[in-house]
């Protein structure tokens, strides 16, 4: 069966030939008026009404033939022509692990509505727009913990990040259990690129593991780490609940960028500070067209003639109507 939508055409000029068409059929219907017998007679009572038989209504048969063997012949002769391709998609995955502070000081309302809730936003964004790729969660205060393995099910990660709140685990800032962590996840992965995003707002107090030690872990499995640092300049509201109702109280923002810094430089990454929303969407967009999944696509196409089909039809038509020319409608002189 030819699927018309995938035709081209390799000398669709013969359809200019189509132009005839209208021509021949005002010429038929002309003829038609004109090739009558004509008799003269006193009166046509004594041939009674006329009956037409299904010779009369089928005897314009062969002309039509004719139309539609000459649209066949066209149609041929502008030679259809349908294509079969292959398309051979090589996808260098990119594994990515996002390690998220969850610690009490990611509430401070410099961004809006909180640090936490701007970081989740953005973090679902990118998560949406990496169709190809593996990506798993990480979180950390006082501790960490996998909140989301790596996986390629996205839906299922958005979810977990939109659960993700404070209170989870213990209050602090452990940077190198989180780096430690998210290297566990991406350790054992067979990836071309493997990547983390590790997002904070403070100084490493909390935990186990140094981060120089976790970032040098790193190194060894060929893992890249951003660092992001987030926090307005100087001091921001960081709410707290009283007996009274909830009041806020402005502290100094403190990030540990050396460190944050010394830990992308080290695994050949870069470092970025956030100070607002907009900032945060920038960032994750950068780090986005850096780390782009590479596709290598290979195409073949290979053309097959699909006028013999037509030409067989005209073929069929035109003998058709010189079987009914010499049989039902032969004429006899």
């Amino acid at each position: 069966m030819i699927n018309f939508a995938d035709i081209t055409w390799a000398n669709p000029e013969y359809f200019w030939i189509g132009l005839i068409i209208p021509i021949l059929i005002a010429y038929y219907i002309f003829a038609q008026r004109h090739k009558n017998a004509e008799i003269q007679v006193s009166s046509t009572a004594m041939f009674g009404p006329k009956q037409r038989t299904w010779k009369h209504y089928m005897r314009h048969s062969m002309f039509v033939l004719r139309i539609l063997a000459v649209i066949f012949i066209i149609v041929a002769l502008a030679r259809p022509q349908s294509s079969s391709s292959r398309e051979d998609v090589n996808i260098e995955g990119i594994d990515i692990v996002t390690a998220l502070d969850i610690s009490g000081s990611m509430l401070a309302e410099d961004f809006k509505p909180n640090r936490l809730e701007a970081a989740k936003n953005v973090l679902s964004d990118f998560v949406a727009g990496r169709e190809n790729d593996r990506i798993g969660v990480v979180v950390f205060a006082g501790e960490s913990f996998t909140q989301c393995p790596l996986t390629t099910d996205h839906s299922i990660i958005e979810n977990l990040i939109q659960d993700l709140k404070y209170g989870l685990i213990e209050d602090g800032t452990a940077i190198g259990d989180g780096l430690a962590t998210a290297v566990n996840r991406l350790k054992e992965s067979d990836a071309v690129s493997k990547v983390i995003i590790l997002l904070t707002d403070g100084v490493n107090n909390s935990g186990y593991i140094d981060p120089r030690s976790a970032a040098d872990i790193a190194v060894t499995y060929g893992i890249r780490v951003y660092t992001i640092g987030v926090g307005a300049i100087g001091t921001a509201p960081i709410p707290y609940d009283t007996p009274f109702g909830r009041r806020y109280q402005n502290m100094e923002v403190q990030i540990d960028e050396d460190l944050l810094r010394e830990i992308s430089n080290l695994t050949d990454a870069k470092y970025f500070r956030a100070t607002n929303n907009k900032a945060l969407e920038d960032i994750y967009k950068e780090i986005d067209d850096m780390e782009k999944t590479k596709i290598n696509v290979t195409e073949f196409h290979k053309k097959h003639e699909e006028f013999l089909p037509f030409a067989v039809a005209a073929l069929l038509a035109l003998a058709l109507e010189f079987l009914l020319r010499y049989t039902i409608f032969k004429r006899l002189p």
